[in-house]
């Protein structure tokens, strides 16, 4: 396997506005969509489209939606020994898109709130096969903990995207990732401060990797690119502008596209050149996981 991921899936419940209402007002909106989506899903699916070999390492709930989340897995060739089944909710999404593709989104952790570190000890050693484990912020603290203490005992790289942004991170444990991926919002959320000019990103960058032990932290910027930042060393790599339909899962099509190539032997800045067009490309279409191009189709439109 190249790649593990222990971390959320959800329903999404996609619904496209013309604008976002004001409290109290209901507005009708013009269409709606379902599909499977959490941040640890749509990294595994945006990987094992391009090609990688995923295990997924997540909870189920007992629902209606359960059953079609694993065939979602299954269709996508992940690997789903391990997506457990837990008696309650599955994990839910309702997502808003206004009519210039911005959102916003509301999630239920349902099961996702009940992956334990048990669970993550007992798929050890399905872990330890994997070139690379990805972890998000939609699990609970302690099982991102005990995933990325056993990933580093069995030598195995971490890549930690803290999404949705958690204050309580522990700084130790994000220096004991390979890679630390956060966008500027959940970083200026770390630091406590703003951090929207790149200088500001620069310093709350620098913040970070001081408190912590950490190599390489990656900051996505949306339209501006994505920047990596070392001890010694930056490295700013550019969006590729598009018309934007929904930028729904953007996120998560670069995290699954970069760790894919990295597992591929690519350096950083040419794993981020091609994370950011798999990122762009997936803005193009409406959607979440529908929106991640295969290998084949990726190819095609960058070569179109």
């Amino acid at each position: 396997m190249d790649i593990a991921v222990v971390g959320s899936n959800n329903v999404d419940l996609i619904t496209y506005i013309d604008r976002m209402p004001k409290l109290g007002e209901t507005l009708e909106a013009p269409d709606f969509e379902m599909g499977c989506g959490g941040k640890g899903a749509n990294q595994a699916i945006a990987a094992s489209r391009l090609g990688a070999q995923v295990r997924m390492v997540t909870r189920v709930g007992t629902d209606i939606f359960a059953a079609n989340t694993v065939k979602n897995f299954a269709d996508n060739g992940i690997d789903t020994e391990w997506v457990l089944e837990t008696e309650g909710p599955s994990g839910v999404a309702p997502i808003f898109v206004d009519k210039d593709s911005n959102n916003s989104i509301v999630i239920v952790k349902g099961a996702n709130g009940l992956l334990t570190p048990e669970d993550v000890a007992a798929a050890g050693d399905a872990i330890a096969e994997c070139q690379l484990l990805v972890l998000q912020l939609e699990i609970p603290l302690e099982t991102v903990y005990a995933a990325i203490d056993l990933a580093v005992e069995r030598g195995v790289p971490v890549l930690l995207n803290p999404a949705p942004a958690d204050p309580a991170l522990d700084m130790a444990y994000v220096g004991k990732c390979t890679y630390f991926v956060p966008n500027e919002t959940e970083l200026s959320l770390l630091v406590g401060r703003d951090a929207e000019s790149l200088d500001e990103i620069r310093d709350a960058g620098a913040e970070i990797l001081a408190r912590s032990e950490l190599e390489n932290l990656i900051v996505t910027l949306g339209s501006r690119g994505s920047l990596w930042l070392t001890r010694d060393d930056e490295v700013l790599v550019p969006a590729h502008a598009v018309d934007a339909v929904d930028s729904t899962g953007a996120g998560d099509a670069f995290i699954g596209c970069f760790s894919t190539q990295i597992t591929r032997g690519l350096s950083v800045p040419e794993a981020l050149e091609q994370a950011s067009l798999y990122a762009a490309n997936s803005v193009t279409k409406r959607g979440t996981q529908y929106s991640y191009a295969t290998a084949d189709e990726f190819e095609e439109w960058k070569n179109a």
